[in-house]
């Protein structure tokens, strides 16, 4: 069994890695809570050609001039009253939590989107809404109970970075009060799990025969991209219409899909910067005869 939290919470091993667990990171620190160590994962090159690189998170606590470890036994080692994990990326051993509880800032509402991927997944079914919660960390993948709960809704301009963004903001603020006000008792899950498996960059494919409002949703993500010429060109943003051409074909800067049109906004051709897809159409010229695919 997981161990409990304490009822009064000032000690905090924090495991996190991506530059999203960042902020909230700062924010305990910010809020007077002690933190003996910080864990990330293994530095790791992130760039073509460059050597190793520390996570955002790693970067972030050695800047604040706090110790840092890539082993999760090491949580152990320091007298800490919980742990707190933001996207940290790995499972936590039995051993471990059995000897020091920790909380999870998951960015869904559960049991709805367990897993690596939430925040995308809940974009690409088209969820009117999605969340974050403060929960306990059991053995298995996000099974924990739930401390805290906030809803937001997604409007149908948010992108991943927008909806990420706001999403990290309204958890880390729960955060922060949780732990300050206590956190009590978890409340079990309700409901049929979803799983949120990571995104295969198949998946940021545009296929034209799909229905418009799907593709929305994929470029949305970041980094769709469709063939022109036997080229790749990424489509940063557009937005549906209700009428199009034919599926694959561009006329008049809208692409033709499986059900009505995809206004382009902003492209990227292979090899080239992002520009405005009015600059890229000019230069292009695609014909009734190209087509997207």
């Amino acid at each position: 069994m997981p161990a409990t939290p304490p009822a009064v919470i000032r000690r905090i091993v924090y495991l996190g890695t991506p530059e999203l667990a960042v902020v909230p990171l700062r924010a305990l620190r910010d809020a007077g809570f002690d933190i003996p160590l910080v864990i990330s994962q293994p530095d790791k090159r992130r760039g073509r050609g460059s050597g190793l690189q520390p996570s955002p998170v790693k970067a972030a606590a050695l800047d604040l001039g706090l110790p840092v470890s890539d082993r999760t036994a090491d949580a152990l080692e320091v007298d800490a009253d919980l742990g707190v994990v933001v996207a940290y990326g790995r499972l936590i051993r039995l051993e471990v939590l059995e000897r020091l509880a920790m909380v999870n800032l998951h960015f869904s509402l559960l049991p709805r989107w367990r897993g690596a991927a939430p925040v995308e997944r809940a974009l690409l079914a088209g969820d009117e809404r999605t969340g974050v919660c403060l929960m306990e960390v059991a053995e298995a993948l996000d099974e924990g109970g739930i401390y805290r709960m906030q809803e937001r809704a997604v409007g149908p301009s948010d992108t991943l970075d927008s909806l990420r963004s706001a999403l990290v903001e309204m958890g880390t603020s729960m955060l922060v009060d949780a732990l300050e006000r206590g956190l009590g008792a978890p409340t079990p899950q309700v409901g049929e799990p979803v799983y949120a498996h990571k995104i295969d960059p198949d998946e940021l494919h545009l296929d034209p025969t799909r229905p418009a409002v799907l593709l929305d949703r994929v470029i949305r993500l970041g980094g769709a991209w469709v063939t022109f010429r036997h080229k790749r060109l990424r489509v940063w943003r557009a937005e549906v219409v209700a009428d199009g051409p034919a599926p694959g074909i561009i006329d008049d800067g809208v692409l033709g899909t499986g059900s009505g049109g995809l206004r382009l906004l902003e492209v990227q051709p292979e090899g080239r910067q992002r520009m405005p897809a009015t600059a890229w159409l000019n230069g292009a010229r695609p014909t009734l005869d190209d087509r997207l695919g």
